[in-house]
């Protein structure tokens, strides 16, 4: 089993900066690939970022290309989502989820926080 905790969420005003982090514990962090999903009001799970185990690779989704950072420290068993420029559109639930492989499909992710919320207000 893989524990994650979220962290960092909070109200920010359009263009603002918000840093998430996402703490994990049991299994060894390393062996899994991490991802940030959202899911806003009265939408699905939508994917925003993947990180694979070692850090060498990410993946976003292209409404938040350019914009948001996903980073690892497996030193540190943590997994971080930099989010600048944000839009009211990001506002929404955030969730960071574990895999053993790198995905940007929801249902491939084993392990799951329990998300944090982030309002963007315009």
């Amino acid at each position: 089993q893989v524990q994650l905790v979220e962290s960092g969420g909070g109200l920010v005003q359009a263009g603002g900066s918000l840093r998430l982090s996402c703490a994990a514990s049991g299994r060894t962090f390393n062996n899994y690939a991490m991802g940030w999903f959202r899911q806003a009001p009265g939408k699905g799970r939508e994917f925003v970022a993947a990180i694979n185990w070692s850090g060498g690779r990410t993946w976003y989704a292209d409404s938040v290309k350019g914009r948001f950072t996903i980073s690892r420290d497996n030193a540190k068993n943590t997994a971080a989502l930099q989010m600048n420029s944000l839009k009211p559109e990001d506002t929404a639930v955030y969730y960071c989820a574990g895999s053993r492989g790198t995905y940007t499909t929801a249902a491939f992710y084993n392990y799951w926080g329990q998300g944090t919320q982030v309002t963007v207000s315009s």
